[in-house]
């Protein structure tokens, strides 16, 4: 999973850094939140926020509140404001949950998984047409048969899914994947659409479900 940390504490950033990254997760890092809300809105392959609200250039509350215009991402606020209006402020705002610093990592760790859980318990099946994406298991179905899809494939349909009738761009897919090591290259993502249409019984020359743009990308016809 990837975490985004936004803290200008350089060496409490460096301490959450090494504790997540040994626990298995993937940390970006900022100092400047500007730069963070820019990552943030240029990618949705982020899993969990962290927040802290004494910033430069921007108040963590701005921040938050910028972030859920564009995700619904969980936030946690990890702040040495711990008074309980800066607490009610940060739920008002949109945060998930709130540590007030100092705290042990571990507290972190707990809390985070805790969020993970509850979303993990109200992720359902979505119906999207004939097609059912079951995200709990990391598998669509066609009619109640799942489609036995690689791993890439499958986040490549979820993105046509989820956007239908509009083009994605190779770009845009190849950069809206969420495996950490993709960054595919146009080819590549021709070579998994045009294997994706196979498993799909989809005629590229008179498609059903995945059209070509030429020279664009491609769209699901919704």
């Amino acid at each position: 999973m990837k975490i985004y940390l936004i803290e200008d504490d350089l060496e409490m950033q460096e301490l959450l850094t090494d504790y997540l990254q040994n626990h298995d997760y993937t940390v970006f890092a900022f100092d400047d939140p500007v730069i963070a809300l820019e990552a943030l809105s240029s990618r949705n392959d982020y899993d969990l926020v962290i927040l802290d609200l004494m910033l430069p250039k921007l108040d963590g509350f701005d921040v938050c509140k910028k972030i859920r215009l564009i995700s619904n991402v969980p936030i946690i606020i990890s702040s040495a404001r711990g008074n309980l209006g800066d607490k009610v402020a940060a739920f008002e705002y949109g945060a998930d949950d709130y540590l007030a610093k100092p705290y042990e990592p571990k507290e972190l760790l707990i809390r985070m998984d805790a969020i993970f859980r509850r979303i993990k318990g109200l992720v359902g099946v979505q119906q999207i047409g004939e097609f059912q994406i079951d995200e709990r298991k990391m598998e669509i179905l066609q009619d109640g048969y799942p489609l036995e899809l690689t791993r890439i494939e499958y986040e490549i349909f979820i993105l046509l899914l989820h956007h239908p009738n509009q083009v994605l761009s190779r770009e845009y897919i190849s950069g809206h994947l969420k495996g950490e090591n993709y960054n595919l290259k146009d080819r590549a993502i021709d070579m998994h659409i045009s294997n994706l249409r196979s498993k799909l019984f989809d005629d590229f020359k008179s498609p059903k479900y995945i059209k070509s743009i030429w020279g664009v990308g491609y769209k699901f016809i919704g």
